[in-house]
């Protein structure tokens, strides 16, 4: 007769915090209280009573508490302990569980209390799946991203030095040196007014008009849109990486496709 895993036994304790863990309805309770949280820490910010400010901060406790207990039953889960820490966001999320629980908010350290409550709202991020793969194309992106980057402020450098030569006598204050120059620029990037700046110029030079729309197509389209590229490259790239390790030793189309091929060999050769 098959023995039953016992209650008390790790596999059945590791077993039960893993249904828990893994509940809808569990995940779902975490993102409300985080939301709760992200609110309780936002309403800190207004002129309150103080009645309603010691209600706030009853709250808040419990909120610690709460997410002391979901912690725990994320490690509990765990059936080698040591893989628990094996997560980046798992020691985030213990870090910051337990750092809200030291008692600092009269001393001189409450600054300090008060920014890790703030950052407990990026526990939504270690919560829902979606948002951690979307965090992982953004950080496998960033090489890539990072040499766009350095091209656009070439192409900034350059235009900077041509407006501080040609328009620093028409306005000294948009373009007398090259790094106020970069920070019209950015201006004319962001749209902000742009045409202000471009008619300015256009009184004395005419034809100043080819530098702002040059600069426009670079920066504003031509390497936003490369941007935009490498990220959506590699969102995909990541969740294709995220299938392969869902849907691990399940068969792909080509292993059907190879299958069907040896059974129609192997019929062909028994009716030879």
């Amino acid at each position: 007769m098959m023995e039953s895993v016992q209650p008390n036994s790790p596999f059945g304790i590791a077993s039960l915090f893993n249904t828990i863990r893994s509940n809808k309805l569990f995940e779902m309770v975490v993102v409300t209280v985080i939301l709760f949280s992200a609110l309780l820490t936002g309403a800190k910010t207004y002129d309150i009573s103080p009645q309603f400010l010691t209600i706030i901060e009853w709250l808040d406790y419990s909120i610690t508490l709460f997410f002391l207990l979901e912690i725990s039953i994320r490690f509990f889960a765990e059936e080698k302990k040591r893989n628990f820490f094996k997560s980046a966001w798992n020691i985030f999320d213990s870090l910051i569980v337990i750092v809200s629980m030291i008692p600092i908010e009269d001393s001189e350290l409450a600054l300090v209390g008060r920014l890790i409550r703030i950052f407990r709202v990026l526990r939504m991020v270690s919560v829902i799946p979606e948002l951690r793969t979307l965090l992982n194309s953004l950080l496998k992106a960033l090489p890539q991203l990072g040499y766009v980057a350095l091209l656009m402020f070439i192409i900034v450098y350059i235009y900077a030095a041509v407006g501080t030569t040609f328009f620093a006598h028409i306005n000294a204050t948009l373009w007398g040196d090259i790094t106020v120059s970069m920070l019209t620029l950015f201006r004319v990037m962001t749209f902000e007014d742009w045409t202000d700046v471009m008619y300015e110029t256009m009184a004395v030079y005419p034809i100043s008009w080819v530098f702002y729309i040059t600069f426009i197509f670079l920066n504003a389209f031509a390497f936003l849109n490369m941007l935009i590229g490498i990220v959506v490259n590699t969102m995909e790239q990541e969740n294709a990486e995220q299938w392969q390790i869902d849907h691990a030793g399940e068969p792909t189309l080509i292993d059907l496709s190879r299958q069907v091929e040896e059974l129609k060999q192997l019929i062909e050769k028994r009716h030879s």
